[in-house]
């Protein structure tokens, strides 16, 4: 049996029902096909869960530091079951309302496997869908390394790791990009001792270095340990946990005096060495899509090398974050009805990692500016949230940093401190607009807000600093 549509959507995460969304209001007839929940990994394994640990883990360093702002508290210690039954009530609430939500733009939701039969069509528990145009959302997986095997009980993954309903004494992360910093920031603020392998020399290492330096400082006061340029050999299961070898002579800095080449003991690996596209078996190859290492290769507006389809969020080599995929799934609903629509322009993407503290940034890090533009071409200043009012009313530390055209438009904002993601947003404007220091400065920001640092920083860059030391 057949059944039609307008556009069939194969996954259904951030950008397959953002894409079902908006070609729904666009007046198309929509089929999105998910074979587990909709929401995908945001939701249910990613940016909601972790989050809500991340909150948590707040609310346990308040509780621990009250005593500094007056306050006596008594930290009695975590109970897991009642983060988990919290963590999972903020995502059953979302679900229900994006289940409301697919009912309201009269979507047909299939539930199962499926898999690309033909340019046009998806088959899924044996019905075929035929769509003038079909997307492939199908998102991605927990990567690991090889001959590295994920048993979820002593190695484990993301997922994993939102699963454990006790809070392990200890803890090693293999990988410091954003999902290992968020999960040591949480489990030490939940009390147990962190060590993070990296194999680059430092964590975060997208970020412009001035923000993983920060990061890592601000992770030493904290007690977590971490090792730099630091390969990973091998991992060993223990009576007691778990044993990993790295290879002697990789690191090139240390945070607890480890030496190189020694082992490491724990009562959990978690590998976060990020996540790979699911593609395998669901026939992109055998319709001629285009792949490279399992991802799915398409152009500036998200089409793919077959006419009739596209691709967009996790499954395609961009940013793998749910608003990119939003924004994804939105650019394709609009070019498949035929509005104008403009690429995504990827370097002006808000990036936050929510650890404590937090590192936000758009735009470009001041290597890639003086690369693209040249070393002598390029300013930067770097404000210090010390002369923030608020930072010290939350006694937060960090900095906002600029990258700018000398006598030019901002390239780039980097921010470190407590609650700084929330800063991101007008960041966001500022390189996206090309907006110049002057004209940033010239805004008057709320007092005292953090946002003021923003507004610091362009008034120095602009030549007329206030609260700027030298």
């Amino acid at each position: 049996m057949t059944q039609t549509a307008d556009v069939v959507i194969l996954g259904g995460g951030s950008g397959g029902y953002a894409c079902a969304f908006r070609a729904a209001e666009l007046g198309k007839s929509v089929v999105l096909i998910e074979k587990d929940k909709v929401g995908g990994t945001c939701l249910h394994r990613g940016c909601i869960p972790t989050k809500a640990l991340l909150h948590a883990a707040e609310i346990a360093d308040s509780s621990r530091e009250s005593a500094q702002f007056g306050v006596t508290t008594k930290f009695e210690g975590i109970d897991m079951p009642g983060v988990n039954n919290y963590k999972d009530g903020v995502v059953s609430r979302l679900y229900k309302g994006l289940q409301g939500l697919v009912k309201a733009r009269k979507i047909t939701h299939v539930e199962g496997s499926g898999r690309l039969v033909s340019p046009t069509a998806v088959e899924v528990n044996g019905e075929r869908y035929e769509g003038a145009h079909v997307v492939l959302a199908t998102g991605s997986v927990p990567r690991s390394l090889p001959g590295l095997q994920i048993d979820g009980e002593r190695v484990i993954s993301s997922d994993d790791a939102l699963r454990l309903d006790v809070v392990p004494g200890s803890v090693i992360v293999l990988g410091g990009g954003v999902i290992g910093v968020e999960f040591a920031s949480v489990w030490r603020s939940f009390g147990a001792e962190v060590t993070i392998v990296e194999a680059l020399p430092h964590l975060l290492p997208l970020e412009d270095e001035a923000n993983s330096t920060a990061l890592e400082r601000q992770f030493r006061r904290r007690g977590i340990s971490y090792q730099l340029g630091a390969r990973f050999v091998g991992v060993q299961r223990t009576d007691s946990g778990v044993r990993v070898s790295l290879e002697a002579g990789t690191a090139n800095g240390t945070a607890d005096g480890t030496e190189n080449g020694k082992t490491l003991d724990a009562d959990l690996l978690l590998v976060a060495v990020g996540r790979g596209p699911v593609s395998e078996g669901l026939g992109y190859d055998d319709v001629g899509v285009k792949m490279d290492r399992g991802f799915v290769l398409v152009d500036e507006y998200c089409q793919t090398s077959v006419p009739t389809v596209s691709a967009v969020g996790d499954l395609i080599p961009t940013l793998q974050l749910a608003h990119v995929g939003f924004a994804e799934g939105i650019l394709v609903a609009e070019r498949l009805a035929g509005l104008p629509v403009v690429p995504i322009d990827y370097a002006g993407v808000p990036r936050i990692t929510y650890s404590e503290p937090e590192v936000a940034s758009v735009g470009l890090t001041e290597t890639q500016a003086a690369e693209q533009y040249g070393s002598d071409k390029i300013t930067t200043l770097t404000y210090d949230l010390a002369g923030n009012g608020k930072s010290q009313i939350l006694k937060t530390q960090g900095a906002c940093k600029l990258v700018a055209e000398k006598d030019g438009r901002v390239l780039g904002v980097h921010l470190v401190g407590s609650r700084v993601g929330e800063l991101v947003a007008e960041a966001q404007l500022i390189y996206n607009w090309e907006a110049l220091p002057a004209e940033v400065a010239a805004l008057i920001h709320p007092h005292p807000t953090q946002s003021e640092a923003i507004g610091e920083a362009h008034l120095a860059l602009a030549g007329k600093p206030l609260h700027v030391h030298g």
